[in-house]
C-alpha cells in the first residue's frame, strides 16, 4: 500500500524526480531548511545578499541539494516575462579562445539559472544573421565577442541588451563592455623583444578590421617609436596557419632579414615558425617569434611559444555578469582585465651577426 505524508513532514527524500515520488517543491525546501518560502525564493533566485545571512543561504542550498529540488524554470520565465537565455555570438567555433569564453559565460549563467546559446558569425565583421528569426522573442540579451558592433544590428532590433567583449569602449552600441588590456599585452611582447636586443621586427598582423587588432598595431608602433634604431615591417595575414606561412615567408625573405616576428595571434605565430623552418632558419637562434592568446597550440609547438596569455574564461564570466546586471536594472561594471606575457623557448637574443 502506498504510504501517505501528513502535514509538517520534512518533504520528499532526495531524488524526488524518481518514478512514483512527487517532485520536491520550494515549500518542501523551506520545511527542510526551517525557513520561509520567501527566503527560499530569494536564495535560489540569487537575490539573497543583504536580505538573508550567508549561513542561512547555504542551509537553503544544502536542503535543495538534499531533496533534489530544481526550480521550475518554465513557470518562472512565464511569470517574469523572460526566457532566461542569453546568446553568445563569436567569430568562430574552431578557436579554443572562444571555447574558453563560452565556458566562463556558461558557468556564471548556470549559477543564475540562465542558459547560453552559442552562435558563430561566419565572418566576425559581416552582418550576423538572427538565428531565431525574432531574437527579442527568444532571448533576454546578447553577448558578442571580438566583433564589430555593426555586425549585430539584426540581433539588437527591438532593444535587446548587448554586452560587447573585446571591443571599442567608446562605442555607443553596447549596454556594457568587457575588455582585455590588449595594448599592455602588445607593449609587454614588444618590450620583451626590444629588451633582448632585437631592432628589426616583422609584425604579422591579422587581416581583420576590428578594434582589438587595431589596438595591437598602434601599441606596437608606440613601442618601436620609443626605441632608438628599432624598425618594424608589417605583413598582413588571414587568421590561418596557411596564410601566415605565406606572409611570414615574405617577411623572412627580406634583406636585411628581421630578427624577430611579433604576431597578433598564436595561429599566425605557428605559421611564422613553419616559415622559418622551411627557409632553413632556427627558432629562436636565427629568429624569435611571439604570439598572442596563449592557445593550447602554444605549448604544442617546438620550441614552445612565447605569447601573451588572455584570461578567456574570466572574459566570458565578466560578460555574463555584466548582462545580468543590465537585466536587473543595475549599472553594469565595465572592467579591463589584465593580460600576461608568458616567456617560453621561441625567443632569445638576436644572432651576433645581425
Amino acid at each position: 500500500m502506498a504510504s501517505t505524508r501528513g502535514p509538517g513532514t520534512a518533504g520528499p527524500p532526495a531524488g524526488g524526480d524518481s518514478p512514483g515520488r512527487p517532485r520536491p517543491t520550494s515549500r518542501d525546501v523551506a520545511r527542510h531548511a526551517n525557513v520561509s518560502q520567501a527566503t527560499v525564493s530569494l536564495v535560489l533566485g540569487g537575490k539573497w545578499r543583504g536580505r538573508v545571512s550567508a549561513r542561512t543561504a547555504e542551509t537553503v542550498r544544502d536542503s535543495a541539494r538534499a531533496l533534489g529540488y530544481r526550480p521550475n524554470l518554465a513557470a518562472r520565465s512565464l511569470r517574469l516575462g523572460r526566457t532566461r537565455t542569453a546568446l553568445l555570438v563569436v567569430p568562430a567555433l574552431t578557436h579554443d579562445y572562444f571555447a574558453r569564453v563560452h565556458a566562463g559565460a556558461s558557468r556564471v549563467a548556470a549559477e543564475h539559472d540562465f542558459g547560453v546559446v552559442l552562435y558563430p558569425s561566419p565572418e566576425g565583421t559581416g552582418p550576423a544573421v538572427d538565428p531565431f528569426g525574432s531574437a527579442r522573442a527568444a532571448l533576454d540579451g546578447v553577448i558578442a565577442s571580438s566583433m564589430a558592433p555593426e555586425a549585430l544590428a539584426a540581433l539588437r532590433e527591438g532593444g535587446l541588451p548587448l554586452v560587447m567583449l573585446d571591443t571599442d569602449p567608446e562605442g555607443d552600441r553596447a549596454a556594457a563592455t568587457v575588455n582585455l588590456d590588449i595594448a599592455d599585452g602588445m607593449h609587454q611582447a614588444a618590450g620583451h623583444l626590444l629588451g633582448l636586443g632585437h631592432r628589426r621586427l616583422a609584425h604579422l598582423a591579422a587581416d581583420v578590421d576590428t578594434w582589438t587588432f587595431g589596438v595591437r598595431a598602434r601599441a606596437l608602433a608606440e613601442a618601436v617609436a620609443g626605441t632608438d634604431g628599432a624598425v618594424v615591417e608589417t605583413r598582413r595575414s588571414d587568421l590561418s596557419v596557411t596564410d601566415a606561412l605565406r606572409a611570414a615567408t615574405l617577411a623572412l625573405s627580406a634583406d636585411p632579414r628581421p630578427t624577430a616576428v611579433i604576431c597578433d595571434d598564436d595561429l599566425l605565430a605557428a605559421g611564422a615558425c613553419k616559415a622559418a623552418r622551411r627557409l632553413g632558419l632556427r627558432v629562436p637562434e636565427d629568429v624569435s617569434v611571439t604570439g598572442f592568446d596563449d592557445l593550447s597550440l602554444a605549448t604544442a609547438l617546438e620550441p614552445e611559444l612565447t605569447t601573451v596569455r588572455l584570461p578567456a574564461e574570466e572574459v566570458g564570466a565578466a560578460g555574463m555578469g555584466a548582462l545580468l546586471d543590465v537585466l536587473a536594472g543595475h549599472a553594469a561594471v565595465t572592467p579591463v582585465l589584465p593580460v600576461q606575457l608568458v616567456r617560453r623557448g621561441s625567443t632569445a637574443e638576436p644572432p651576433a651577426d645581425r
